[in-house]
């Protein structure tokens, strides 16, 4: 099979902007998929600004800003796809709005063209039944943000060839992330593990244990870790990990996966975590 070297990327919101600048950054053509103009619009300037923020804080140079930029290429129709060697799904984590989204790009990419699920919660062997030559489709998973974290989840679908398999690897390598094959389970590699601990602090959380702050100054400092607990929680998005977690109890129903009663009670206060101001470490401790 050839080399990846055409891109798309579906959706341009904050993980599709993010795996859109890795792939542009290291040499690839890409073009992005969005519903209209305006989240197209919206999408490239907090593309803009992200790259900006590298030129400002010396990580890219001016010349790797501009050249990142003149290879993102955004489209409303998904017939503007048709010569894409790689796809990947990054759109709203909702089963069947992905189903529909990727048969559709399944109708107009070639045959041998590799179709992805950026997923972090549903199951890539679910999705790929509903693509015409299954064997050709995977799940590639990208941590957020996605231009700074290193690790890229392969995952093997049922129906994954390997072959397949072998050239993500290789793409994975290329954009400078290094590539982790796991299987097809509710949240893979990574969230398979994080979320029963994320799980239990907040229910420690919840029982008093202690108060946020020094929640997550012990795992920082006692453990090693970059950020604690709620700091991640809140990055994430209390919402994100609420469905990402319920998910994952549905389908195993693993007691560990089950959205503790705070979580839950929070995501209806619209507690969302960093995006909107209100999470584990800003409402929670200024009440």
């Amino acid at each position: 099979m050839s080399e990846i070297q055409r891109v798309a990327v579906l959706g341009l919101g904050t993980m599709g902007a993010g795996i859109a600048q890795v792939a542009a950054m290291s040499g690839h053509q890409v073009t992005v998929l969005e519903a209209s103009q305006d989240r197209i619009d919206a999408g490239l300037a907090a593309l803009t600004d992200f790259l900006d923020g590298g030129v400002v804080r010396d990580k890219i140079t001016r010349s790797q800003r501009d050249e990142t930029l003149s290879r993102v290429h955004a489209v409303t129709d998904v017939a503007e796809l048709a010569g894409s060697d790689l796809v990947i799904e990054a759109v709203t984590e909702r089963a069947d709005v992905k189903r529909e989204l990727l048969a559709r790009v399944a109708d107009v990419v070639a045959e041998d063209a590799l179709i992805v699920t950026n997923t972090s919660a549903l199951s890539v062997t679910d999705l790929a039944s509903g693509v015409p030559h299954p064997g050709r489709f995977a799940g590639l998973h990208f941590f957020n943000p996605a231009p700074l974290m290193k690790v890229v989840e392969v995952v093997r679908a049922l129906q994954t060839d390997e072959a397949v398999v072998e050239r993500l690897v290789t793409f994975v390598d290329s954009v400078g992330k290094k590539p982790v094959v796991v299987k097809d389970r509710p949240g893979f590699l990574v969230n398979y593990l994080l979320m029963p601990y994320l799980n239990d602090v907040i229910t420690e959380y919840d029982g008093d244990l202690a108060n946020a702050e020094d929640i997550d100054t012990a795992m920082r400092l006692g453990l090693g870790y970059k950020l604690g607990p709620l700091e991640l929680l809140d990055l994430i998005g209390l919402d994100v990990h609420n469905h990402a977690t319920h998910s994952a109890y549905e389908a195993t129903l693993d007691p560990r996966f089950a959205p503790p009663p705070l979580l839950r009670q929070m995501v209806a206060a619209g507690y969302h975590g960093n995006k909107n101001g209100h999470g584990f470490r800003t409402t929670q401790e200024e009440a």
